[in-house]
């Protein structure tokens, strides 16, 4: 499928979305920058059904009206979904009703790759080209060359849905990747707590007393006026220079001139900086919202989460899954010590999360046999 229609009116657009209805299935994508404003920005959708490709310019139409798509019972299939359900979320207030996600399906086929090109290419023998990924997708007209790009995104889709069906239905693990998908496709997407913006900044371990409570000001005060101004958070104040304030807050003008990371820019801000900085040394210690720990762990924690590690790894390696997919170090953590955990329920409990219980509670031990572990029960 070579061929594709630029969609750039409304009258166009709600043509395709009549012969969406009438689809079973159809393959999305989409394009868009997140670098110049809070907001991401939806450039271009990229449409495919079996018999048409059609690019979508969101900057024209009203996006929107796909929602009466995601009402339907048609499966969207996408790749790597996760930023494209979100700005989804956010264009239209709301995602498909049902997703496939190649991706994922491809995790449980034995893919270690979230390349589209490396799948289209191992399950349909096609070579795609990838060299527009950095596009100026919000320009007009777009260049030939990148609508192709586009297009290509989409025009396998369907097929290499189909392709990695009987492949998961020849290792009988059609139902793990649905409902790994449909996790995906439910996630919650809701922005964070105003409160808890502090927790994004690398190095916030490194804060503490009223370090943090000027951090978590900062950060809140940050997010509105990004929001205000349509910028990124980071282009209103940088992470070193709000890291640098947390550490030594400045109570005066010209004490911001000396901050690390300050773009002189934003100096017109200063009196409402000035203010969530002295918010933030004033703000209560039990008003500071920290970070959860991911355990309190002691050396005895730590040594069956090692344990639980190695037995997850090597029946990741037995059954030809990529360990992170099977379970993270959190999941694991969150097992042993008794909270909630995606190892305590769906295809994972069934696979080893039941395995690592017995380990847990001492119901069952590992025993090296050379170069593998092996899950023996224990004797009563």
């Amino acid at each position: 499928m070579n061929d594709f229609d630029w969609i750039a009116s409304q009258r166009d657009f709600e043509q395709l979305l009549g012969e969406l209805q009438e689809a079973s299935a159809y393959a999305l994508d989409t394009e868009f920058h997140r670098e110049r404003t809070y907001v991401p920005q939806l450039a271009v959708v990229q449409i495919a059904t079996r018999h048409r490709i059609a690019l979508v310019d969101a900057l024209a139409v009203d996006i929107r009206s796909l929602s009466r798509i995601f009402r339907r019972d048609a499966v969207c299939v996408m790749h790597a979904g996760s930023q494209d359900l979100e700005i989804l979320e956010l264009a239209c207030d709301s995602v498909p009703g049902r997703i496939f996600d190649t991706q994922i399906a491809a995790l449980f086929c034995g893919y270690r790759t979230s390349s589209l090109g490396k799948l289209v290419e191992g399950f349909l023998g096609i070579r795609l080209d990838k060299s527009a990924q950095l596009t100026d997708w919000v320009r007009r007209p777009l260049p030939e060359a990148d609508l192709r790009y586009a297009a290509s995104d989409v025009a396998h889709l369907l097929d290499l849905r189909d392709a990695l069906i009987r492949g998961l239905e020849e290792r009988g693990r059609l139902a793990w990747a649905e409902e790994e998908i449909e996790r995906l496709r439910t996630k919650d997407r809701a922005p964070p707590e105003p409160e808890t913006l502090w927790w994004r900044l690398r190095g916030k371990t490194k804060l503490g007393g009223r370090a943090r409570g000027v951090a978590q000001e900062l950060a809140i005060w940050r997010d509105h006026v990004a929001r205000r101004q349509n910028r990124p958070p980071r282009a209103v104040l940088s992470d070193m220079a709000l890291m640098a304030l947390a550490q030594r807050p400045a109570r005066r003008a010209e004490q911001l001139r000396g901050v690390r990371g300050l773009d002189p820019r934003n100096l017109k801000h200063t009196e409402e900086l000035l203010a969530a900085v002295e918010r933030g040394v004033r703000l209560p210690r039990n008003a500071i919202r920290l970070p959860p720990k991911a355990s309190e762990t002691n050396a005895n924690v730590d040594g069956v989460i090692a344990l639980c590690l190695a037995w997850l790894s090597q029946r990741a390696a037995r059954e030809d899954l990529d360990p992170t997919a099977l379970a993270t170090r959190d999941d694991v953590t969150s097992l042993v010590l008794g909270l909630a955990s995606r190892l305590s329920s769906g295809w994972r409990e069934v696979l080893v999360g039941r395995e690592l219980r017995a380990i847990i509670e001492g119901k069952a031990a590992l025993r090296v046999d050379g170069t593998e572990l092996e899950l023996l029960d224990r004797l009563p």
